[in-house]
């Protein structure tokens, strides 16, 4: 196709609003490792067509010197205010394969509106493994690593489980390799693709717990065929870890009444919860662990209980958990309003259940467990002021006893139910 055909007006390629709202401006091409000889017709047209293009300097180097269009690298540190600056000229921006799969698009969307912006992508560097190695997509943990700890695979971490991970440099599948082995997983058969789609593409396979790669190319994607050695501890998807899961000085949230709890905090896609008086930190990770898009924002006043909390997070692979260090209510000024909040520990100090109360949005719930009278008395009197419900879990362990075995009952928890209307 030459130059020239390029650069005639094609009507089925203008940008348009089907509702003749304001034009649209923006097109997000994805561009994969083949560079512009990959592209689609309509993706060369918007490239051709824009006064300047942002993107990476990787994929910068990939457009042809006959373009005419302005470049620009993405600012370090990340700052979309120069492109929001260009709004009068027709804007290309490149992201690697599918600009809306841990790409930039969907940033580019809330900044700039959907209506505003078009993509155009390209086949992800997930879609060409997957195809690689014949695994159906749809049955794929995906989880990027770029920026981000390696604990964020923990979670997906299951005996038959495959992930594909989007690694962050050259170092990433051998720390991949190693932290998997750590955790009972050095029989995954591990696969790095290098150069997905380009020519310089290359697949190394190997299994976790001898992977003998120390630095791959800077452009990897790696696959996880998840097994274990049967010596790690097993992680279950229901909620009610084993308390031995966390490292804990006593104050935790016990196994039983963990699950209880949750069950009734209910969380769901996209929600954030407050858990005030987090001791180890065992409420806001068995959230975040409910789906990937549960958010948790832990608040703890002891010293040793931050570090639990920062140890367990990783360890249960959800190193998003935000901890905030101070005790409730003072330190619950300036965050993120909940949808859920856990009051653990904490709720007879004056102010910390009305605070909770105030920052809790319309329709969300709050859960709030005592096991002494005092504690019983406020939940009593929550109750009085707000409605809801009081339930009290009685639990009893089979123990010896001489040589016989009787029940040994753990102290009886009130737990405090309710919704804001």
């Amino acid at each position: 196709m030459s130059t020239n055909s390029l650069q005639q007006p094609d009507p089925e390629l203008i940008p348009c609003d089907p509702n003749g709202r304001a034009p649209v401006w923006l097109t997000v091409v994805g561009i994969g490792d083949d560079g512009f000889a990959g592209l689609t017709r309509a993706a060369r047209r918007a490239l051709f067509d824009a006064s300047v293009i942002y993107g990476g300097a990787r994929h910068l180097a990939m457009l042809p010197a006959r373009l005419r269009a302005r470049r620009e690298r993405w600012p370090t540190p990340f700052d979309i205010e120069p492109l929001l600056r260009e709004q009068d000229a027709p804007v290309c921006v490149l992201a690697s394969g599918d600009p809306m799969q841990f790409g930039i698009g969907a940033t580019l969307a809330r900044h700039i509106g959907a209506e505003r912006m078009r993509v155009l992508p390209a086949p992800s560097s997930l879609s060409l493994a997957a195809a690689r190695l014949g695994w159906p997509l749809q049955d794929v943990v995906a989880v990027s690593v770029v920026g981000r700890p390696l604990a964020a695979i923990l979670a997906s971490l299951h005996d038959g489980a495959r992930l594909l991970v989007l690694s962050n440099d050259g170092a990433t599948p051998a720390a991949i390799a190693a932290c998997v082995t750590a955790r009972g997983f050095g029989a995954t058969k591990m696969t790095v693709f290098e150069h997905l789609g380009g020519s310089l593409e290359r697949r190394i396979d190997g299994l976790a717990y001898a992977w003998h790669t120390a630095q791959c190319a800077a452009l990897n994607l790696i696959a996880l065929d998840c097994k274990t050695s049967g010596d790690g501890p097993r992680v279950a998807l229901t909620p009610g870890l084993p308390d031995d899961a966390f490292l804990h000085d006593g104050q935790l949230t016990k196994r039983d009444v963990r699950a209880l709890t949750l069950a009734r905090l209910a969380p769901a896609p996209r929600e954030l919860l407050w858990d005030v008086g987090a001791g180890c930190g065992s409420i806001g990770i068995e959230w975040m662990r409910a789906h990937p898009s549960c958010r948790a924002i832990a608040i703890e006043a002891h010293a040793e209980r931050q570090r639990f909390i920062e140890r367990n997070r990783d360890a249960l692979g959800v190193p998003a958990l935000q901890l905030v260090a101070g005790a409730a209510p003072a330190a619950l000024a300036g965050l993120t309003l909940p949808d859920a909040v856990f009051i653990g520990g904490g709720v007879t100090v004056p102010g910390v259940f009305d605070a909770c109360w105030s920052a809790l949005r319309c329709g969300g719930r709050l859960i709030a467990n005592a096991v002494t009278l005092e504690g019983e008395a406020v939940l009593a009197e929550c109750r009085k002021r707000h409605g809801g419900t009081l339930t009290r879990i009685a639990l009893a362990d089979a123990q010896p006893l001489g040589g016989f075995e009787t029940w040994r009952p753990a102290l009886p928890i009130t737990l405090y139910e309710t919704v804001k209307s």
